[in-house]
């Protein structure tokens, strides 16, 4: 008689590590390879928690950064730095050098159609069409002396991510995971919330060469955030029996196996999976909150509702621990692009748009964090990935402008209330206290208690950085 089949083989046949984890997934793995292996008690075979949370480099004024993202090119002589000699002489011709190709071009100068006025304690200037934001800008240290190196949106909004302009680095989200984890194992430690999917889509939230438990975790449904979060199919408790099982021939698995880092990942991404069915509800759930919360975020409004909902989730994620939220304003109530701030024509109206869609959104998100006691601890950051010409672009626009623009930061340890750097006169080049994409990224790193160039990841035969071999902390901004 032939010799029968152990019983341990006629069990699992083919149930492999590998083909248990595609029949077991059921797509809820997909949510986000980013998880904690020493939460289910992980045994001395199971790599350290990636997502643990580790001390900076030195004390941190900051635990948690709101990036908020206007893809397009928000125009910085129309909101944020008044030029009067700009509207002294609109229509003038005006030659000016352009940076990047050194060559002298001449165009025709345009006036700012909105009235300024100076508002705080510091006498701050902002544009009548974020009426709102003024009302916080003690809270607020304006950058007008940003510049970048890309005039292309694609290359622009992946230096304004990640700090490279041409090749997939990681985010600004990744290299903070990277350095100081997160505080909440339960919950991504970082999301990224967009409508609309913004130009280039999941490289400036990427991890790129970074460990896979540190790429953000895309939001794009705001009224289902993250999908397949509960299992038709099983209960908590069978799920859970599942998973106990999985991780007996994972170990037995990596008796046999050493390099195992890619399946490591996939199976860490089902225990957070598993864990997020419990806390990812309540953190992702905008029904449950009061009429006054309602009406400080816009959500009463259709105009402000949709951005106010990204501002609302953005709170409440980074009141659960999550250590950087990531939105992108992709979708009004008139609009949705993936450069929604790309204004090459009818400038005055789509700014009227998409100032209107985000002004009070953005003052309810700071006043609701200063009013938790989150602000001193949470950093926020405005920006887009350059401004625009003040001149014109055709009849009724304006160009891509990445020469000198503004960002400003709040919370988190900036000094409030001041305006750092200038543009010239016209508002084309950054012609005081320059501020470059990577200062502005050592600057939030510094914040958040890290050192930009110690903050680094040996990849390819080198060292790499979010600032790459440049980048100067802007001490100016700090309190």
């Amino acid at each position: 008689m032939p010799h029968s089949t152990p019983p341990t083989r006629r069990l699992f046949p083919p149930l492999t590590r590998r083909h248990a984890l595609g029949q077991m997934a059921g797509g809820a793995g997909t949510i986000a390879l980013a998880s904690m292996l020493d939460a289910i008690g992980a045994t001395a075979s199971q790599p350290p928690n990636a997502l643990a949370t580790k001390t900076g480099h030195h004390t941190a004024k900051a635990k948690r950064v709101i990036f908020l993202f206007m893809p397009g090119g928000p125009s910085h002589v129309d909101l944020f730095d008044p030029k009067p000699l700009l509207t002294k002489r609109d229509g003038e011709s005006q030659s000016f050098i352009h940076p990047i190709s050194g060559r002298k071009r001449t165009e025709k100068l345009r006036r700012s159609p909105f009235r300024f006025a100076r508002h705080g304690e510091a006498g701050t200037p902002v544009s009548e069409l974020f009426p709102e934001v003024a009302r916080h800008v003690d809270d607020i240290a304006v950058i007008n002396s940003m510049h970048a190196d890309n005039i292309n949106h694609d290359g622009a909004c992946l230096q304004m991510c990640t700090g490279e302009q041409a090749f997939s680095r990681p985010s600004v989200g990744s290299w903070l995971l990277h350095g100081l984890g997160t505080e909440n194992q339960n919950l991504p430690g970082f999301v990224a919330i967009s409508p609309n999917q913004p130009a280039l889509g999941a490289p400036l939230w990427g991890n790129a060469f970074l460990p896979a438990a540190y790429q953000g975790t895309f939001v794009q449904d705001l009224e289902r955030p993250i999908r397949n979060m509960g299992n038709p199919r099983f209960d908590l408790a069978s799920q859970r029996q599942q998973l106990d099982l999985l991780q007996q021939l994972n170990d037995l698995h990596k008796q046999r196996n050493r390099d195992v880092s890619a399946l490591d990942a996939r199976i860490a991404s089902f225990e957070l999976a598993f864990r997020m069915q419990q806390d990812a509800p309540a953190a992702f759930d905008l029904e449950q909150r009061t009429v006054a919360t309602s009406r400080a975020y816009g959500l009463d409004d259709p105009v402000t509702e949709m951005f106010g909902r990204q501002c609302l989730m953005a709170r409440k994620l980074v009141e659960e621990g999550v250590r950087m939220v990531l939105l992108f304003h992709t979708k009004s109530s008139v609009a949705s692009a993936c450069q929604l701030w790309d204004h090459h024509t009818d400038v005055e109206p789509g700014l009227i748009d998409t100032c209107a869609a985000t002004d009070k959104p953005i003052a309810g998100l700071l006043g609701d964090l200063k009013q938790r006691g989150l602000l001193d601890d949470t950093l926020v950051v405005w920006t887009g990935e350059f401004g625009r010409t003040p001149t014109s672009e055709g009849k009724t626009g304006r160009g891509h402008h990445p020469f000198g623009f503004t960002t400003w930061l709040a919370g988190g340890g900036v000094k409030g209330g001041m305006v750092h750097g200038a543009t010239d006169e016209f508002g084309w080049h950054a012609a005081e206290d320059h501020v470059h994409v990577h200062d502005l990224h050592a600057t939030i790193l510094h914040l958040m208690g890290l050192d930009h160039e110690r903050l680094t990841y040996r990849f390819g035969g080198r060292d790499f950085r979010l600032t790459d071999v440049s980048g100067n902390v802007v001490e100016q901004l700090l309190s």
